[in-house]
């Protein structure tokens, strides 16, 4: 997990990330076309996604395509975010019952 937040942490490879997410299957060219940086940086960035897994890369032909794969920051989101979500999801149930229950009561 600390692959996904290193790779999450850096503005550029969120951009990739959503760029795949608008367009899955991109080739490095592709992206390139819309990042203002070298092929060999957009390259760097790539590389650190798919160590995180977060991008996986399946050759066609002579071309590399790269894809988004969203299940670390599903994994994130169970273990970091939905836990605490389930919180405040009960307590507004729970007020959603007192309210009920004085309003019936």
């Amino acid at each position: 997990m600390d692959k996904v937040f290193k790779a999450l942490a850096d503005a550029t490879r969120r951009q990739l990330l959503d760029l795949l997410y608008q367009n899955n299957g991109q080739t490095l060219s592709e992206l390139c076309d819309h990042l203002d940086m070298t092929r060999q940086s957009v390259t760097k960035h790539l590389v650190i996604l798919e160590e995180a897994h977060l991008v996986v890369v399946e050759w066609q032909g002579r071309h590399k395509r790269h894809y988004l794969n969203a299940a670390p920051i599903a994994e994130i989101y169970d273990r970091w975010i939905g836990k605490y979500e389930r919180q405040r999801i009960d307590a507004l149930l729970e007020l959603k019952r007192k309210l009920e229950e004085d309003t019936h009561g």
